[in-house]
C-alpha cells in the first residue's frame, strides 16, 4: 500500500466518523446505490421509485406507507455539490407526459435527495415526534462498478484474461486481428495506440449491443471529458517474451495503471465506498433472448462485481471504526411486465440461480440479499388468447418500433433454472428446446389520480426491502 492509499484510507475513516456521528445524533441518511447493466432501466427505476415514494397510493408493500407513518416526502438539494443532480422532473415527464416515451439514459454519476417526515413505530411511537430521514439516491453506470475488479489486476493479467475471453466472439475479430499483428516490443507509435484503443472500444460497444455484460473498461463506453486522453488510449495485447523500455507494451501498461489510479480509485473513494444500500438491476430476459453465451457472461459479471461491494452490518461502532459497509443488496430482474404474472416466479427463480455465486458471497459476509422480478413502469396489460387450440398467457402493449398495439407471447420460461444455466455454462451456442423472444414496448399513456405514482410491478416490495427497516 502506497502513501497515497494510506492517506485515502485515513481520510475515509475521518469522514466516516463525522458522517456516522451526524446521522446517529441528528437526521439519519440512507445512501442507496442504483446500478444496472446493458439497458436494465436505471433511469426509469429511479424516476418511478421517487414518484411512488412521494405519492404512495400504489405502495402497499412499503409498511411505513401502508401504516400511514410517512407524513410527507419531498425533494431537497443533494449534499454533494460536485455531483450532477439526477434530472427527475424531466425523466418523469418523459414517462408520464401527453406523449410518453422512454427517457434518455444517464451516462455519468448523478444524485438525488428525497427526505421523509416519518412517525416512529412501536408502543411509544405515538408519544414521540416525527423525525426526518434522508434518502440519497446515487445513480451510476454498471460498467463503472465492473471496473472496480480491475484494481486487483495487473495489465498483464487483465490483457491475458480479456484476449482469452473474447477469442471466439464475432464482435471482437476486427480488434483481435489488429492486436495480433501489432508488435508490442516496438517503440510506441501514438497513431497505432489510438487505432488499437478505438478498435477495442468498437468491440466493447458491439458486445454490449449484443447482450454481453463484461464490457470493461467502462469509460471506453462512457468516456465523458476523458475522451481522447491517454488514460483511455490502451488495449489488451499479447505479452511478449521481452519487454523493452518505451515499447508499445510498456506504454499500454502505464496507461492501464493510470486508468486505475486516476479514474477507478477516485470513484471508489468519493462515491462507492459511501453507499450502504444497493440495488443491481439486471436484464435477465434480454440475456436469455441473446442466448446461452450472454446468459453465462451475465452470471460471471454479477459474481465479479460483488467483490466490489463491502457487505456487512452497519452498526454505529463498526461505522466509526471501519467505515460504511453495504448491508442490503437487491438483485432485481427488470421488465417483468414483458411476461404474464404467472411466469414471474420462474423469472425470479432464474435470477436467484443466476446470481447464486454472488449472493452466497454476500450472505456469508453478513449482508442481507434478495432477488425479485419487477417492472418500475408497467407498460402492458395481460390477456389470455387461444392459438392452435392452445390457451396462451399473453401481454399486450404498444410496440416501440412500429407504434402498433399487439398481444405477445414470449414463450414459457422453464420451471427448473438449470435448463438454462447448464447449457450456458457448457458453452452451447443456442437454446435447444425453446426460442425465447422479447419485444420492446413503449410507455403506455396513463392518467394518474391525486396521490398516485406511475403503475409498477413490485416496486413497493423492493422499497420495503431496501428502506423499510430505516423508516
Amino acid at each position: 500500500m502506497g502513501l497515497g492509499d494510506i492517506a485515502d484510507s485515513v481520510t475515509r475513516q475521518i469522514e466516516a466518523i463525522g458522517d456516522a456521528t451526524s446521522e446517529a445524533l441528528f437526521e439519519p441518511v440512507i445512501r442507496l446505490g442504483v446500478t444496472g447493466l446493458s439497458r436494465a432501466g436505471k433511469t426509469v427505476f429511479i424516476s418511478s421509485l421517487v414518484a411512488n415514494l412521494m405519492d404512495r397510493a400504489r405502495m402497499p408493500g412499503l409498511v411505513a406507507a401502508s401504516e400511514g407513518r410517512i407524513q410527507s416526502a419531498f425533494l431537497q438539494p443533494q449534499p454533494d455539490d460536485t455531483v450532477p443532480r439526477f434530472d427527475y422532473e424531466t425523466h418523469l415527464s418523459a414517462m408520464t407526459g401527453p406523449a410518453p416515451h422512454w427517457p434518455d439514459s444517464t451516462r455519468a454519476i448523478s444524485e438525488l435527495r428525497l427526505s421523509f417526515r416519518v412517525q416512529p413505530s412501536g408502543l411509544l411511537g405515538g408519544l414521540r415526534s416525527a423525525r426526518t430521514v434522508h434518502l440519497d439516491i446515487v445513480d451510476y453506470p454498471g460498467e463503472w462498478l465492473l471496473d472496480l475488479a480491475l484494481l486487483d489486476l495487473s495489465y498483464s493479467d487483465w490483457a491475458a484474461q480479456v484476449l482469452d475471453r473474447i477469442d471466439t466472439r464475432e464482435q471482437a475479430q476486427g480488434f483481435l486481428a489488429k492486436a495480433r499483428t501489432a508488435d508490442p516490443t516496438e517503440k510506441l507509435d501514438e497513431v497505432q495506440a489510438k487505432d488499437l484503443a478505438a478498435s477495442f472500444a468498437d468491440y466493447l460497444k458491439a458486445a454490449r449491443e449484443d447482450g454481453y455484460s463484461d464490457c470493461t473498461p467502462g469509460r471506453f463506453l462512457l468516456p465523458g471529458d476523458l475522451e481522447g486522453s491517454p488514460a483511455l488510449t490502451f488495449a489488451p495485447l499479447p505479452k511478449p517474451d521481452t519487454i523493452p523500455r518505451r515499447s508499445l507494451w510498456r506504454e499500454m501498461e502505464r496507461r492501464f495503471e493510470a486508468y486505475k489510479s486516476r479514474v477507478v480509485k477516485p470513484f471508489f473513494r468519493d462515491h462507492f465506498s459511501r453507499i450502504d444500500r444497493q440495488v443491481v438491476l439486471v436484464d435477465v430476459l434480454g440475456a436469455i433472448h441473446s442466448g446461452p453465451a450472454a446468459l453465462e457472461d451475465l452470471r460471471r459479471a454479477m459474481a465479479e462485481i460483488l467483490t466490489a461491494f463491502r457487505p456487512g452490518t452497519n452498526g454505529f461502532l463498526s461505522t466509526l471504526l471501519l467505515g460504511r459497509r453495504i448491508e442490503r443488496i437487491l438483485f432485481a430482474a427488470t421488465k417483468a411486465d414483458h411476461l404474464h404474472h404467472s411466469q414471474h416466479p420462474r423469472l425470479t427463480a432464474i435470477t436467484e440461480a443466476l446470481l447464486r455465486d454472488a449472493r452466497d458471497r454476500a450472505d456469508f459476509a453478513g449482508a442481507k440479499t434478495a432477488a425479485m422480478s419487477l417492472a418500475a413502469l408497467r407498460t402492458t396489460t395481460e390477456e389470455r388468447l387461444d392459438h392452435d387450440g392452445q390457451s396462451l398467457d399473453c401481454v399486450r402493449g404498444q410496440l416501440l418500433d412500429s407504434g402498433k398495439t399487439a398481444a405477445f407471447y414470449p414463450g414459457a420460461l422453464p420451471e427448473d433454472p438449470a435448463q438454462l444455466l447448464k447449457p450456458a455454462r457448457s458453452g452451447d451456442t443456442k437454446w435447444l428446446e425453446a426460442d425465447y423472444q422479447i419485444m420492446r414496448f413503449a410507455p403506455a399513456a396513463i392518467s394518474l389520480k391525486p396521490g398516485e405514482g406511475p403503475p409498477h410491478i413490485r416496486l413497493d416490495k423492493a422499497a420495503e426491502f431496501l428502506l423499510g427497516d430505516r423508516l
